[in-house]
């Protein structure tokens, strides 16, 4: 009787526990695997990651083998993978915030006409295009001004870590242009994260929303950004620290779900309020960035990837002129809003549209941002897809030309005259853990 009773058991279907870890299993194999490829194809293993994602996804497992990928990626696995990926992206926002440093700019002028021109025109010519495509891509329910303000936003978005690893493998983070295109990533992404939390607070109360949001910004600015540089400084044991920096960003998520907030922006604004001249810190935000970047990441990669299907686009030549546009659009934009301003403001044509080049470089950032706004419902599966795809072909883009400029055009002669190196401090943008990313 035992032996039959055993015998059914393990004949029976496996529990969701055996699953999800199954399927973790499978994403990290996957999406290592393919961020490995990546590496020996000299691009970022983070595209190669976001590509094993897509791979598990309806766009091909659910093509080539849909019983495979409805097998191991039930409902329940897929709520239990979204957990999971929202405790990676925690901890990536609070490394993000981290290493948002701005005290050294270079110069002013050019670093704020390429985020003015860098952001302010994609911005404008993506809501032109949401506002034309209206009916194909806003999210079921949302509200028309806050739909197009979203998806002008998600144009505009440079991803500063995958941009930081393109600049150090072609050895240019430590010249004017590296030193630019960093500055002008790092300030965008604040000013986009601001944005996209003026966005997410109209989608709620507004009024008690934005009240509550203006608070919590004092109140770290005020208290939780002294407090931690007197406990950075007291604290000898790294492992303390440690537990401080993750329970602090894990509450400051908590208190922005809680006001109708995503949780990322809690987790990015107590970053940004962690000292940046601190040997610990660099030391902890190591260990965080490699178990976060070998282990949660990919379960978010992985998340995009099954709510992604190029099959959405179908058959239509209609929608794949959309997605066409969409890039044109999105490319275009940051050359001529990024590149052209830098230019009206001294830089060198060819620096100039090497930076247009370098903001387009979107990663991870977009991803996330694409999330979001698919979680709230402001855009639909179709405009998802649509990010998802720019996002990917934009940061495929970015290593390859920047090499081919190099190569032809940026001789170690030119650097030495237009692109002098500036000097790097503890407080300079690329730290070992972002090389790493």
């Amino acid at each position: 009787m035992t032996t039959q009773s055993m015998s059914i058991t393990v004949a029976g279907p496996p529990d969701q526990l055996t699953r999800f870890l199954l399927a973790v299993a499978v994403i990290l194999a996957v999406c290592h695997l393919c961020g490995n490829l990546m590496r020996r194809w000299r691009q970022p293993p983070v595209l190669g990651e976001i590509l094993g994602g897509l791979l598990l996804g309806p766009s091909v497992l659910g093509l080539l083998w849909p019983e495979a990928g409805q097998w191991l990626f039930t409902s329940a696995v897929k709520a239990n993978l979204n957990v999971a990926a929202q405790l990676g992206l925690v901890v990536f926002m609070l490394l993000l915030g981290c290493e948002l440093r701005t005290g050294q700019i270079g110069s002013r002028r050019i670093v704020g006409a390429a985020v003015l021109g860098g952001m302010g025109l994609p911005f404008l010519l993506g809501a032109g295009t949401a506002l034309l495509a209206m009916p194909l891509l806003i999210g079921p329910g949302a509200e028309p001004a806050d739909y197009v303000l979203f998806f002008g936003l998600a144009i505009a978005i440079t991803a500063l870590p995958v941009l930081a690893r393109i600049l150090v493998d072609l050895g240019l983070d430590r010249t004017r242009i590296g030193a630019v295109a960093l500055s002008s990533a790092a300030l965008g992404d604040g000013i986009a994260w601001l944005v996209l939390t003026l966005i997410l607070a109209g989608t709620g109360e507004v009024v008690t929303t934005a009240a509550l949001a203006l608070a919590l910004l004092l109140g770290t600015v005020l208290l939780v950004r002294p407090a931690l540089a007197a406990l950075v400084r007291r604290i000898g044991g790294d492992q303390v620290l440690l537990a401080v920096l993750v329970v602090g960003a894990i509450t400051f998520s908590a208190l922005t779900q809680l006001i109708n907030l995503h949780p990322v922006i809690g987790a990015f604004l107590f970053g940004v309020a962690v000292p940046r001249d601190s040997p610990a810190v660099e030391r902890i935000s190591r260990q965080l960035q490699g178990f976060t970047v070998a282990v949660l990441l990919p379960l978010f990669f992985a998340g995009v990837g099954l709510g992604t299907s190029i099959g959405l686009l179908g058959a239509s030549p209609g929608s794949w002129l959309l997605f066409a546009g969409v890039l044109v659009v999105a490319v275009a934009a940051k050359l001529a809003g990024a590149g052209g301003a830098a230019r009206l403001a001294g830089l060198p044509g060819r620096q100039a549209l090497s930076l247009g080049i370098l903001m387009n470089c979107r990663g991870v950032t977009e991803l996330v941002v694409a999330s979001i706004g698919l979680e709230y419902g402001l855009i639909n599966q179709l405009s998802f897809t649509v990010l998802v795809l720019v996002a990917v072909v934009t940061t495929a883009a970015t290593g390859p030309l920047m090499r081919r400029r190099v190569q032809r055009e940026l001789t170690p002669d030119s650097c030495q005259n237009s692109a002098a190196p500036i000097p790097m401090t503890g407080n300079d943008f690329v730290s070992p853990a972002r090389q790493a990313e």
